[in-house]
């Protein structure tokens, strides 16, 4: 374990930087929405995505908004985050991706690779993808089940397997962890340790969306524990196995399970763009009318970022009792913005008590 005195000066640091970043946002991380339309089903999904009907941007619309993007605020030190629903799924998805590959940004994507095959890796390399976190939520059985979708997890390793194969540098898996799922962490590593994943992210099942649907799914304060003891172990090992930015974890496992300390960058470095074109922080932030700052098809983002986006530089723990007298209100600042409960004002997931 790091030494405590050394968490405690650069938890202060972060909370001092969280403070500028109020006032001096930093863009750094745009995700696009790409479409709602998903050809999986799964059960933790925060934004109800499927086969739903979705509105979706034109490419001259997201051509028109990168290159404000860019005029305004410049591509330097920014990635485009593609998501969706499945971003495959768009028919004109290359055509975006290669607007923006053209215009000098940076992207990666999030895909359940059930879509890619070798043709299809390719053609993701020919238009700029750097990255791709790939979703595996547990064994073939699990993952399948988990996901509604029948040979879903063989055909995302067939996909993983092409991207590999392609060339791609940066292949990274990220695994939902619920409580029937936490015991094959041990057998998923030995698969992709086998399979040379670049990294492995691992995050709790989160109580939002079609999650709160299943409450059987949802960790227990022994899984949480285990979970945590996993991934430091596997850190100590020097694999490269982390956990997601969610979530403040107290000075036992802060810095000891990802590469840095937790901040909630919602509306302070990320913002997104919903498939119909809204201007919100974070997607997984619940979807209500008061966290829309805008909508690119009438307002400049950059105008938007500058002058709005308040509701998300403030702290949420000043909103509950509990939290603002906490001892450790000013590291966690309330925790992430996606699991808040808002009309109750108390977070859905706290550590305290949990795991410190």
């Amino acid at each position: 374990m790091l030494d405590v005195n050394m968490k405690t000066r650069h938890l202060g640091q972060m909370r001092d930087y969280r403070k500028t970043l109020m006032t001096k946002p930093e863009l750094r991380n745009l995700f696009l929405e790409l479409t709602l339309r998903c050809n999986e089903r799964c059960l933790h999904c925060g934004s109800q995505c499927g086969d739903v009907e979705s509105e979706e941007l034109t490419v001259d619309q997201y051509r028109t908004f990168l290159q404000q993007v860019k005029e305004d605020m410049s591509t330097s030190g920014k990635m485009l985050d593609i998501t969706g629903g499945e971003p495959l799924l768009r028919k004109e998805f290359f055509d975006i991706m290669g607007v923006a590959h053209d215009l000098g940004f940076s992207w990666g994507m999030t895909s359940n690779a059930t879509l890619i095959d070798d043709s299809i890796a390719r053609d993701l390399k020919k238009v700029g993808m750097g990255t791709i976190s790939v979703s595996i939520d547990g064994l073939e059985q699990t993952h399948d089940e988990f996901r509604r979708t029948p040979g879903g997890y063989a055909r995302a390793m067939k996909g993983i397997e092409s991207l590999i194969r392609v060339g791609f540098e940066s292949v990274q898996v990220t695994t939902v962890v619920t409580h029937k799922s936490i015991r094959e962490l041990d057998e998923l590593f030995k698969i992709f340790n086998e399979m040379d994943i670049d990294s492995w992210r691992i995050v709790n099942m989160e109580p939002m969306g079609r999650a709160k649907q299943h409450p059987e799914l949802i960790l227990t304060k022994e899984d949480y524990q285990y979970l945590f003891e996993y991934i430091r172990n596997k850190r100590i090992e020097g694999e490269p196995v982390t956990y997601g930015c969610s979530h403040y974890l107290g000075m036992e496992y802060e810095r000891e399970v990802r590469d840095w300390y937790y901040l909630c960058t919602a509306g302070l470095y990320t913002a997104s763009i919903a498939a119909n074109g809204d201007i919100m922080a974070c997607l997984d932030i619940e979807r209500r009318p008061e966290f829309v700052q805008g909508n690119i098809l009438r307002d400049r983002f950059s105008d938007v970022w500058n002058n709005k986006f308040q509701i998300f530089r403030r702290d949420l723990s000043d909103d509950n009792p509990t939290c603002s007298k906490c001892d450790q209100k000013e590291y966690c600042h309330g925790d992430s913005y996606h699991s808040w409960d808002f009309d109750k004002n108390e977070p859905m997931l706290c550590f305290k008590d949990i795991l410190f």
